[in-house]
Parts: C-alpha cells; structure tokens; sequence
C-alpha cells in the first residue's frame, strides 16, 4: 500500500473540505519528490507535491517561490502547506512544457519570455538569500563526471597522466567560474521545467537555487540537455539576453566575448556535471531513460573544449574515454 500517497489524500481532502476531487500522477521528478493532480468536480484543479520529510525539505521550495514572485516572474502560487509533512498545494500551471512546443517557429517567442524572465531572476536578486554556489558545491559537481560516468557507464578506471589531465582541467573550470559575477541561480533552467501556461513561462524545479555565477542559467537554457539548435541561434539568443541583462543591471561582462567565453566555460562544468548525473540516474536510480540524452550534453563539451586551447586537453581525454574498447587498445 502507498502509505504516503494515503496521507496526502487526507491531507488534501483536509484542505479542500466538501469537495470531492481525483489524484493522478502529475510529473515524475529525479529526487524523491512526487507530483499530483488534484482535478475537482467543478474543472479546477491544482498539483500536489509529496515530499517526504526523511529524504526531502520542501522549505527551499517555499523560500525560493517567494523570492521569485517577488521578481516578477511566474512561479506555482502556494495555496497550502504542510513541511513537517512534506505537502504542499499548488496552483497548476498546466500540461505543456516548453520541450513539448518548442519548434524552429516558435523558438523565438518562447526563449524571449524565458530570457526576460531569467533576467527578471538575476536583477532582483542579492547576496545571502539564497545558499552560495561556492567552490566545494561547483568541484562536488564535477566529480559526478569521473564517479558516475567514467566508472559506472563506461567502466572504465583513470589512468595517473588522465586523472591529471582532468584535475588540471576541473581547476582552469572552477577558476573561471568562481570568478565570474554572481547572481540568483535557478539551477536547472530548461525546457522541461518551463511551461506555456499565461504568463509564459511557468517556471518549476527552483528548490535547489543558489547565489553563482551570471551564465549559468542561460547555458541551462540555451545549451539543454534535452533539447538542441544551430550555433548560429544559440549566439544570436545569447546576445539578446545579454543586451537585455545589461539594460536591467545585471552585473553581465561589458564586453560581450568575454561574456561569451564564460557561457561557454560555465557550459563545460555543467555538461560534465549533467552527464555524471544522468549516469547515476541509470545506474543507481534506474531510470535508464537519461542515457539517451548524454551524447548531446557531450556534444556540446566537446564543441566548448575544442575553441579553447586550455580546455584541449580535456576534449581528447573525452573523445578518447568514449572510444569502443577496440579502438583503444
């Protein structure tokens, strides 16, 4: 029996007395949390996060909401809560993700509002609200890549001149990205935690937000693991955002190369982190499903790497890390 599921019934019925509603499954999440839609007997309905308290704290949530409807931007309304519990009832932004309507038409229009509203993010945002992406948060991240992705999915054990080559690189990584300008950070600015409801977009998945570095969310936008675009948008995309954050003061760099190079440093910290992520998804978690998508995010770390002569070193490693064992020998 769902225990839990049970709980949040009596919850919610406590919550919505005199209404009969249906419970379904509204999302599947990568942590413990869980998502339901609670549709009542009049058409309305709302979501339902079930957070258990032993694994997860749902006042990041609730903290992070507040922040952020305070800029201006579009976040699930919080109608009641419950975090001893670990429930919480939300206004419902509805079915459709920006992944399920993005199209080379409607590209656009949808990164425009996403772009307006990450800046709208990054502008209102201050030091000590929200915790810092400091240097052992950002090198935890990056040690999913040799943990996760280089022993568990491709088995393979580094040899001394490579676990070299990749301290070398992880320090050229974190020093560029500690240095970079700091702002509120979603954490995970992307397609499948953008939704198309009004006003566009919904924004979902903020609990983990931190105060780092300025490129962060737009390389989550723009270079996403699960969606892709020529390099020719994704520039012209970045320059928007960049022009429209520096008219909002957002501490962006003024000359707009050498914003460029930190998008694209911060994008090699977190492709390698999302690739250790995604194998530890499939190895630990079960959820196999994230494999398919580890090739793109390698893509566009090889892509980065091969532009900046420091970062060589790391892309062969890469490129020679995934080779069939044949070829290697």
């Amino acid at each position: 029996m769902d225990f839990r599921r049970a709980a949040l019934e009596r919850w919610l019925g406590a919550q919505l007395p005199g209404t009969r509603f249906a419970l379904a499954p509204a999302s599947e999440d990568a942590s413990f949390r869980r998502y339901f839609r609670a549709t009542l007997e009049d058409g309305r309905s709302f979501v339902v996060m079930d957070a258990p308290p032993a694994q997860e704290d749902c006042g990041p949530f609730l903290r992070v909401a507040a922040l952020f409807a305070r800029a201006g931007v579009h976040v699930p309304a919080v109608h009641a809560a419950a975090p001893g519990e670990g429930f919480v009832l939300l206004e419902d932004l509805g079915r459709e993700t920006y992944l399920e309507r993005l199209s080379a038409s409607s590209a656009a229009g949808l990164y425009g509002a996403a772009t307006e509203a990450l800046v709208r993010i990054q502008a209102a945002g201050r030091a000590g609200e929200l915790p810092e992406y400091d240097r052992a948060l950002l090198e935890r991240e990056l040690r999913l890549f040799p943990d996760w992705y280089v022993a568990r999915e491709l088995g393979r054990a580094l040899a001394p001149a490579d676990s070299r080559t990749l301290e070398e690189a992880f320090g050229r990584i974190l020093a560029n990205n500690l240095a970079q300008p700091r702002v509120h950070v979603h954490r995970d600015y992307h397609s499948r935690n953008l939704m198309t409801c009004r006003p566009a977009p919904g924004i979902l998945d903020f609990q983990d937000a931190v105060y780092g570095p300025v490129t962060y969310d737009l390389v989550s936008l723009l270079r996403d693991a699960y969606v892709s675009w020529e390099e020719e948008r994704v520039l012209d995309w970045t320059v928007r955002y960049w022009e429209t954050a520096r008219r909002a003061g957002v501490p962006v760099d003024p000359d707009f190369g050498a914003f460029y190079r930190d998008f694209e440093w911060m994008g090699v910290q977190r492709q390698l982190k999302v690739a250790g992520i995604f194998a530890r998804l499939a190895h630990r978690d079960g959820k196999r499903r994230y494999l398919e998508d580890i090739p793109r995010v390698l893509g566009y770390l090889l892509a980065a790497c091969r532009r900046y002569r420091e970062l060589g070193p790391l892309a062969s490693l890469v490129e020679r890390l995934g080779e069939p064992a044949a070829q290697r020998t």
